[in-house]
Parts: C-alpha cells; structure tokens; sequence
C-alpha cells in the first residue's frame, strides 16, 4: 500500500500480513480523495477513521495536513501497527482500541469526515447501526460528511441520510450527510 497524495506522496507501507483487513485499493483511495479535495480544505478538517485496520485512510488524511485524526479498531495489532507507522512518519494520529459500536455509543468526539470500512461480510443491520449512531450522537460536525466503503454487493441507499454512492471496482464509498 501507499500513500496517494500530500507530504507523504509515494511512500510505501508494507502491513504484516497477519492483520485481519482488506485495505482499501489504492484506486479507490485515489478517486475517494479527488472527491473530498472538491469539498474540504483538508488543514481545516479533522477526521474519525472506524473500522481503521492498517491505518491507510488516517495516513492519507495525515499527509495532505488534517488537523485532527483518530483512528479506531478493535484488534490491538492493528493499532499497533498504525501507532508505530504514525510516529515513523512523525504523523499525529491518536488511536483508540474499541469496538466501533461501543466506541459510537459513548464518543462525544465530533468530526468533519467519518469514514468506516467494515468488514464487507456484515449484514444490512449491522450496516444501518453505523449512520445511525453517528447521527443519533450528533457525531458530525455541521457540512459533515460519513463515507462507509462496502462491497457492490451492499446497497445503503435505503438508509436514512444516504445522499449518493461511487463505485470503484469491487468497492463502493457510501456517502451520508
């Protein structure tokens, strides 16, 4: 994997490979950032990363100088792994070891960008939990924006704030506002 853009641009992030993830392709973090660079000035914004695996989102936004980033997941290797590449890169991201529901049930952390990549395999309820805790919370700054990355295979569009969806290969980023 590597990052796409911003002070990084180039670099290269080799995860173990006993991670439980599927980051996200390098493709769709690409046409993903194009889209938010038309909506966010990204030194103004600060970012929740759920579901953050090896951290790929959270670099992305560290490179291009998101004043703000917290990365969140349950698997501790995971964390560590972006702990210890965040302060390689000397990247200010903090992370929080939690289950994203539980985390999503008592934050009162609010964001401009929230972003989830669950595991594709979840079902439709499990889907619909993530916007509406976040809204439900008031997790979104005002002009929010969350983006949940699934399999073509899911359809959110049925989802209360659902605003639109971008397919790129076998994935696709959900927007909610």
């Amino acid at each position: 994997m590597r990052i796409i853009s911003g002070t990084f641009k180039g670099r290269r992030i080799n995860a173990p490979k006993k991670l439980p993830v599927r980051p996200t392709t390098d493709m769709a973090k690409e046409a993903l950032f194009n889209i938010l660079n038309n909506l966010y000035y990204f030194d103004d914004i600060s970012v929740l990363d759920l579901f953050a695996g090896t951290g790929s989102i959270s670099y992305e936004f560290a490179s291009r100088g998101a004043k703000q980033i917290t990365a969140v997941d349950q698997d501790f290797g995971c964390i560590k792994f972006i702990n210890k590449t965040a302060e390689a890169f000397k990247m200010d991201i903090q992370t929080i070891k939690s289950d994203v529901f539980k985390f999503l049930e008592k934050s009162k952390l609010k964001a401009n960008i929230i972003f989830a990549d669950p595991p594709y395999a979840f079902t439709e309820e499990q889907f619909s939990r993530i916007p509406m805790l976040i809204f439900q919370n008031n997790l979104l700054e005002d002009n929010g924006i969350l983006i949940i990355e699934h399999s073509k295979h899911t359809n959110l569009s049925n989802l209360k704030h659902f605003s639109y969806s971008k397919p790129y290969g076998g994935s696709v980023f959900s927007f909610f506002e």
